[in-house]
Order: C-alpha cells, then structure tokens, then sequence
C-alpha cells in the first residue's frame, strides 16, 4: 500500500494517478495536531488498516496533480542518517568531506538531522541566501520505522519497518579553514529532507537491498547505484540506533548515499526515483532569509 500525507496534513491511499482520503481512519482528536496523524497511524496499523482498506474503496478519489503532497512522514520524532555507508561514495567530496577515509557508517554510527527539516514532494528545496557556499544533493532510501523499539537485534530488526520512501540529504558543504560547522547544522535548513512522495508500506518491497537509486538535476543522471551497495544494511543500522536511543513509529533512518554527490544550485528541478518505492520531482529556489548565526551571507543573491 502507498499512504501519502496531502493538504492540510490528511491522510490517503494512493490507487495509481489518485489518492483516496482515509483520515476518518484516525481518531477525529488528531484534528488539533494533524501532523501526527500518520505516527498515529503506522503505530496503530495492526487494528487500523482494515478500516483504511475499507474507506479507500468507499471514500472519494481525487487527482493526485490536484493535491499537496506533504513529507511521507510528516512529523518525525527523529531522522536518524547514516554517513560514508557506499564505498564508491567515500572521498569523492576531497577537501570538502569530513570522514576519514578509512571510516564507513559501521564505525561513526550516526547523526541526526533536525526533523523540521522534513518537507514533502508538494513543496520546494530553499537554499539559504548565501551565494559563497556550495549546496549539494544527497539521494538515499528511506526507512519508515513502525513500532517502538529499543536494543533490538539485527536479526529481528526489519520486523520495525513499516515502510520505505525516497529521501534527498541536502547538505550544505564546509569550507576548509572558512566555515566548518557541525554536520547536523549544515543539513537541518528547512526543506533539507524532502521525504516522499509517500510511503510503500514494508510488504510491497520484498528487499529493500535490491533497488536501484537514481538522482537527476535538470534532467541529467547524476547518481545511478543499488542499495545492494550498502556497507551497513538496515537490519546493522537499526540494530545500532536501537542500541543508543529507543525508536519511535513514523521515525526516519536515511541509509545513505551513493557516489554521485554533487551541487546543485536556486532555480534547479530535481528528480530521485527508487525502484519499488516512486519518484518524487521538487524545485529548488532561494529560502526568504539567510541565517544570522555564521557568516555565509557575503555575496548574497539579490
């Protein structure tokens, strides 16, 4: 099943070109938060999903093209990432990078990126007005995790998947001995992690390890590769956050990216497509102000 969050944060099967709405499958409270319904949901999609099979046929159908579709998973309480998780992708940033070469995801774990940075496929990329520094796209899988869960063990961690979505890593790159804040600063801006265009519940994707990645900016490839590639499979990664932090339903793990990395720039269209899980198409435009906490503002674009 595709569950996509649209509009005013309601939830909808998606049947093709058409999504149906399903919200009346969640308690009417969740009106006054609506950005959790779709946590509500997931934690509670053992006992909820037949009434949303059942309002999908029932309820009305409206073009996909007529909606806003908003991130797969709205309100995440964290976005776990994993770093240097593709061989080919290591050192390929030179100067730029901040990972020992010899180190992959299996020996720096993780970071976390800021979940109001989570946008959908409905809306665009903006850029920090800050025409001296480089912003690069980062294609990766996404993991949607379905139950609370703490110290789990690899071999049973897939069984905390609910689902899977695309997810581009937007990342503002250092400048070696200019500016080199912290990672998870450089990639929590509003908008960094669109996630989407919905979530392909776990049974759809019989592996998640055989699926070709793909990136494009202005309709040229630039990242082609398989999470076959992974260093450090999902089961490892859940098995590792679950083992520091306990994980909650609707939390996101981005798993990664391959080889491929590399600018993009305001008035850009970007395109990711995952094999089995969609394809989302976003713009990319200047944000409305710049940050005020470092010094990028120098040359802003006018």
């Amino acid at each position: 099943m595709k569950l996509a969050s649209f509009d005013d944060w309601r939830i909808g099967v998606v049947l093709g070109e058409q999504v149906a709405d399903v919200t009346d499958a969640v308690p009417a409270g969740l009106a006054d938060m609506p950005g959790q319904r779709l946590n509500w949901l997931v934690e509670h999609w053992a006992t909820a999903q037949s009434a949303v099979r059942r309002l999908a046929e029932s309820a009305p159908h409206i073009p996909l093209d007529q909606v806003r579709l908003r991130a797969a998973s709205p309100s995440p309480a964290h976005v776990f990432a994993a770093p240097a998780n593709y061989r080919k992708h290591i050192g390929e940033l030179g100067d730029r990078a901040v990972t020992d070469r010899r180190r992959t995801a299996r020996e720096q774990g993780f970071f976390l990126k800021a979940s109001g940075s989570v946008c959908g496929a409905g809306e665009a990329i903006a850029l920090p007005r800050a025409a001296n520094r480089r912003f690069d796209h980062e294609s990766e899988l996404a993991v949607i995790i379905g139950r609370h869960a703490r110290n789990v063990h690899r071999s049973e961690a897939m069984g905390c998947v609910f689902g899977y979505a695309c997810l581009v890593d937007v990342t503002m790159r250092i400048e070696k001995g200019v500016a080199e804040e912290e990672r998870s600063m450089r990639k929590s801006f509003s908008t960094f992690t669109p996630v989407g265009p919905w979530i392909v519940t776990a049974d759809e994707v019989p592996d998640p390890h055989r699926l070709r990645n793909q990136l494009w900016i202005d309709g040229q490839l630039r990242q082609d590769a398989n999470t076959a590639e992974l260093i450090v499979g999902i089961p490892e990664l859940i098995e590792l956050i679950s083992s520091v932090t306990a994980l909650r339903p609707g939390d996101v793990i981005a798993t990664g990216t391959p080889e491929g990395v590399g600018p993009f720039g305001a008035g850009a269209r970007l395109r990711i497509a995952i094999e089995s899980v969609g394809e989302m198409s976003l713009d990319v435009a200047w944000a409305d102000a710049a940050p005020r906490s470092f010094d990028i503002q120098q040359g802003v674009p006018s």
